[in-house]
């Protein structure tokens, strides 16, 4: 599939994984500081931005993507930087090609199965998302006030409802707000992106030495807990976490400077 990108500076290639419902739009303040250091490639992964949409979506399917990415682009390797989704999809892609891979980082996520009893909300809460950006009236919404408005009756957390909302465009046509992401496939498709590449999927991978690793995650988030360390190191024995203080999930847009700050080191340290 021919991903759409957006490319930033100049010097080594680093390639940026933007996580579920973003895009490479999301990461353009920090490729843009990234871009004094590196050549930036910000592809917008499947079903996601302004890249085509399809039924599958399933972390097989990222990766092969970003394999023909590669292939497309001459990139002979790259230092890849992965959010949530984008860090399990780095993360696979990484395991099968290291030949490819100068550096990999992993923002936020862990190699974990999500859908475990003890993390089901993560899935309850990406299900009722979905679910509310397939709500029917939403069709005949016309601006984003009235979007942002309507999906507040379904989902409580303003700054997620802001940053769905940036997901959305008008269609000068039906003069109606639509989905730029691929709702229906993702919704299909939710068990795999919360449950793919765990500690399972890496029995005959592990341990991976072949690159420096490095996991940056925000304090204030639940996706990377200090209990789901060791099966990390157990993973990359050699992988450091780095950890940013007051930030969430979205800790390169709550964190910005530290989120740049530790990125440039583990790219500095990792060479």
């Amino acid at each position: 599939m021919k991903l759409y990108f957006r490319k930033e500076g100049a010097g080594e290639p680093l390639v940026i994984l933007h996580g579920l419902y973003g895009s490479s739009a999301n990461w353009m303040g920090i490729a843009r500081k990234l871009g004094g250091h590196f050549t930036v490639w910000s592809p917008d992964l499947r079903n996601h931005g302004l890249s085509p949409h399809h039924p599958d979506h399933t972390y097989k399917s990222m990766k092969d993507d970003l394999s023909e990415f590669f292939e497309e682009h001459h990139l002979a390797s790259a230092s890849l930087l992965g959010h949530s989704m984008g860090g399990k999809v780095a993360m696979w892609f990484a395991a099968d090609y290291p030949e490819k891979v100068n550096n990999l980082i992993v923002a936020d996520i862990a190699p974990k199965n999500y859908f475990l009893l003890e993390d089901e909300s993560q899935f309850h809460l990406h299900r009722n998302i979905l679910m509310a950006l397939q709500e029917p009236g939403l069709s005949a919404v016309s601006d984003r006030r009235e979007l942002e408005e309507r999906l507040s009756e379904r989902i409580d957390r303003k700054e997620v409802i802001q940053f769905l909302v940036t997901n959305s465009r008008y269609n000068r046509e039906t003069r109606r707000m639509e989905w730029k992401i691929n709702v229906e496939a993702l919704s299909d498709n939710l068990e795999e992106i919360v449950e793919g590449v765990n500690p399972g999927w890496f029995d005959d991978r592990k341990p991976v030495t072949a690159y420096p690793v490095t996991f940056i995650r925000g304090l204030d988030s639940t996706y990377i807990q200090d209990k789901d360390i060791p099966a990390i190191k157990n993973i990359y024995p050699e992988a450091e976490v780095v950890d940013i203080p007051k930030a969430g999930h979205w800790l390169h847009a709550e964190q910005p400077e530290l989120f740049l700050a530790a990125v440039l080191n583990a790219l500095k340290s990792g060479k």
